[in-house]
């Protein structure tokens, strides 16, 4: 699948080997409930009724509305999440997440992409 570039160019969405989904986020980006449900339904057309895992590269993400946040609650077609952020914003913004909501899937927050992958991978 090549790249897809969605919603203003917030966010590009790649289907690499193995089915692993790449969804990211632009830095300094300010996620809406309207590019959180854009994505999502990239997402979902993407998996054509397959699940995948997917790593959300959310690093330098500038912020995110709480109605989009709550989108990511929603079942999609990722069977697992991995979000990959480098700063303590990115932590911070996964965890408040994490802590907020009940994700759809197994979901976790990883600076460490060979990690997210791993983890991602153990999981299928």
């Amino acid at each position: 699948m090549d790249p897809v570039v969605a919603d203003g160019a917030k966010v590009c969405l790649e289907m690499g080997s193995g089915g692993l989904l790449l969804l990211r986020w632009l830095p300094g980006v300010r996620i809406e409930v309207e590019d959180a449900r854009a994505a999502m339904a990239r997402v979902n057309e993407a998996c054509q009724q397959e699940r995948h895992a997917m790593l959300v590269d959310m690093t330098a993400v500038g912020s995110v509305s709480r109605e989009a946040r709550a989108v990511w609650s929603i079942p999609c077609s990722a069977s697992r999440i991995a979000l990959l952020g480098k700063s303590p914003v990115d932590r911070v913004l996964a965890n408040f997440f994490l802590g907020v909501h009940v994700p759809p899937c197994p979901t976790r927050f990883f600076t460490s992409r060979s990690e997210a992958v791993d983890w991602l991978s153990a999981g299928a």
